[in-house]
């Protein structure tokens, strides 16, 4: 790896493009030759609201926003939005709907619940997680306004490979960990979020997008202004000082992604990585993967070994050799890789070769 840079399978803050690494380090003592350092520019003036303008239009375009939704850079993260896209979309009372995958969309349940009648109508607990819905697996309540999943679940490994049938309702989502990554329709989502630090910059910046209903769900008063969609929208992401850094990297990596042959490119790369990894998964007993084969993750590929201290051995000996963040979470075990846009073919090569010979010395 160049610059001494290791493979980093870490789930988050996650691996970036190299190049875009760069790209801040040149832009820290001096952005866009303003003689005034990254970190240090003001959020109000013009150079800086060309990055911000600039960072909506690339987000436009690698996902195919259409042109009357908003697009707007917040703080908080996905953990935040559990609970804002509740407090903005429903009043004192009302329902909404959940399928619930894993432990994001669990809390993203528990916080909507402090504002409505929220309910997982689908919920894949008794199965520990290993798979994700099939249309006609659940009905969305007829009172609902709207139903929420997260598309892809770090934690246990499974993704959609479609988008959700919302039954005719609005559909919110939580694309953290596969947003510009996968394929996504975003046209039939009414609300979106994402934390940045998987595949769209560094930690501490939330990108969410919304359409023109979920703004009109707003209401007129009564919500902290920081928690207020629609002041957002109206101060276009500068109503307060915002992550100035995040927003930058965010849309140098979308840069970075449309120079790499935009959402298609992202697609193919991270096609052809998954399908390496769960090959050699797929190859041997010895490996033992989560994830139903209908349901596995591009972004997160989760397995078990034949006992716990052989995946200690597993972790170890791997990041002795360059291998790091393989780690599974701390809740469900096992070994986890993480292989978001930045993340390279040749790292994934390194890594089955690395299981091939750690197979053969332990199998």
């Amino acid at each position: 790896m160049a610059s001494g840079r290791i493979h980093n399978f870490g789930a988050g803050p996650a691996v970036l493009p190299e190049s875009v690494v760069q790209e801040v380090r040149d832009a820290l003592p001096n952005l866009h030759g303003t003689g005034i350092g990254l970190c240090e520019i003001s959020h109000r003036s013009k150079p800086f609201q060309a990055v911000v303008d600039s960072a909506v239009a690339r987000t436009r375009r690698v996902l195919s926003v259409p042109d009357d939704y908003t697009v707007l850079f917040l703080q908080g993260g996905a953990s935040l939005q559990f609970y804002m896209h509740a407090l903005n979309l429903l009043r004192p009372g009302e329902a909404a709907d959940f399928l619930v995958t894993g432990t994001w969309s669990k809390k993203a349940l528990k916080e909507t619940k402090l504002v409505g009648d929220a309910k997982a109508i689908w919920d894949d607990a008794a199965n520990n997680y290993r798979s994700v819905p099939a249309d006609g697996a659940y009905t969305v309540r007829n009172e609902a306004v709207y139903l929420h999943y997260t598309s892809n679940n770090t934690i246990f490994g499974t993704e959609y490979r479609r988008t959700p049938d919302a039954q005719g309702k609005p559909l919110v989502a939580d694309l953290s960990s596969d947003i510009a990554g996968v394929p996504v329709e975003m046209a039939k989502h009414d609300l979106v979020y994402a934390g940045a630090q998987k595949n769209l910059g560094p930690s501490g910046v939330t990108l969410v997008i919304l359409s023109p209903w979920a703004l009109s769900r707003v209401p007129e008063s009564g919500l902290p202004a920081m928690l207020d969609y629609r002041v957002h929208a109206k101060e276009g992401s500068l109503y307060n000082t915002p992550n100035t850094f995040g927003i930058f990297m965010l849309e140098r990596v979308l840069a970075w992604v449309e120079a790499n042959g935009g959402l298609d490119g992202a697609i193919a790369r991270n096609r052809a990585k998954a399908d390496h990894l769960y090959a050699e998964l797929d190859r041997s007993g010895f490996w033992r993967p989560h994830a139903e084969r209908g349901s596995r993750s591009w972004m997160n590929v989760t397995w078990r070994l034949p006992s716990e201290p052989l995946e200690e051995q597993f972790v170890k000996e791997a990041k002795a050799v360059g291998l790091d963040g393989l780690k599974g979470h701390r809740s469900a075990g096992g070994i986890r890789a993480s292989m978001y846009n930045a993340l390279e073919l040749d790292s994934v090569r390194v890594l089955v070769d690395f299981m091939k010979a750690f197979e053969a010395k332990n199998g």
